[in-house]
C-alpha cells in the first residue's frame, strides 16, 4: 500500500506590513473559522485586534500564546478571542516557511468554547491533531 502524504492547503488572509509575518486560515476549515467570527461583530473584532498585534509582534501572551504541553507540540499556538467569558480558541502552527523566509501563522482549528484553565483529553487531542498537519502554501492564481 502506497502512503501520500498529501498537505494541507492555507489561504492568505494577511501579511504584517514589513512583510516578516503571514497569517493563514486552514482551506479545510476556514468556512467555520470565518463563519464564527462573523456571526458576533465582537468576535470579528476581536480577531482583528488579535491579528494586528500578532503581525506586528506586539500580542500579549493572554491573547496569543503556545500550547506546548509535550514534545511535538512546540509549533501550536492559540490565538484567545475572550478570556473569561465563552473563551472560544483557534488553534494554529508557527514556523518559518523556507521558501519566502516569513514567519508564518496558520489558523487551523476552532473551539468555540474551552470550559476549563486546564487542558482537557479532547483540547489534548485537537492541539496533536494541528501539530502534525503540514502545509503547502503555495499560491496559484
Amino acid at each position: 500500500m502506497l502512503n501520500f502524504d498529501v498537505k494541507r492547503k492555507a489561504e492568505l488572509i494577511e501579511i504584517s506590513a514589513d512583510g516578516k509575518k503571514a497569517f493563514y486560515v486552514d482551506a479545510a476549515n476556514s468556512q467555520k473559522i470565518m463563519a464564527f467570527l462573523q456571526s458576533d461583530p465582537a468576535n470579528l473584532k476581536k480577531f482583528k485586534t488579535a491579528l494586528q498585534l500578532i503581525l506586528n509582534h506586539r500580542a500579549p501572551r493572554d491573547l496569543y500564546d503556545k500550547e506546548n504541553f509535550e514534545k511535538g507540540c512546540e509549533h501550536v499556538t492559540a490565538i484567545k478571542l475572550f478570556k473569561g467569558k465563552k473563551n472560544p480558541r483557534i488553534y494554529c502552527q508557527q514556523f518559518t516557511d523556507g521558501e519566502s523566509e516569513r514567519f508564518v501563522i496558520i489558523g487551523i482549528e476552532l473551539l468555540e468554547k474551552k470550559k476549563s484553565q486546564k487542558l482537557t483529553a479532547a483540547e489534548k487531542s485537537i492541539i496533536r491533531r494541528v501539530a502534525q498537519y503540514e502545509y503547502d502554501l503555495t499560491q496559484t492564481s
